[in-house]
């Protein structure tokens, strides 16, 4: 069984910046895909930002892009996301994903098997 462990929430003012981990453990087979989702407080779940096993393919919703930024270690089954130039409406519940299948990133909720239980960003003005 996979899980994931996001950490690195908190909160912080407007133009700092925080940095998300999320570590995948459990029988994870296969070049995985691994994404990054927020939820603010009365809004949908929405998709922030997704990398393939290479790091070959990468999005951004248009709303983060030049501001943050997703890596990951494979050796460490990790996925980071830094977060500069935060802005109040950045504040959320950022959940970590794993899709265990191929191909490039996805932006839909349902090519993702495995979440984590999301860790808080709130950004003051």
């Amino acid at each position: 069984q996979v899980q994931v462990i996001e950490s690195g929430g908190g909160l912080v003012q407007a133009g700092g910046s925080l940095r998300l981990s999320c570590a995948a453990s459990g029988r994870i087979v296969g070049h995985y895909i691994m994404g990054w989702f927020r939820q603010a407080p009365g809004k949908a779940r929405e998709f922030v930002a997704g990398i393939t096993w290479s790091g070959g393919d990468i999005d951004y919703v248009d709303s983060v892009k030049g501001r943050f930024t997703i890596d990951r270690d494979n050796a460490k089954n990790t996925v980071y996301l830094q977060m500069n130039s935060l802005k109040p409406e950045d504040t959320a519940v950022y959940y970590c994903a794993v899709d265990l299948g191929f191909g490039s990133t996805s932006r839909h909720e349902y090519r993702y098997d495995v979440w984590g239980q999301g860790t808080q960003v709130a950004v003051s003005s």
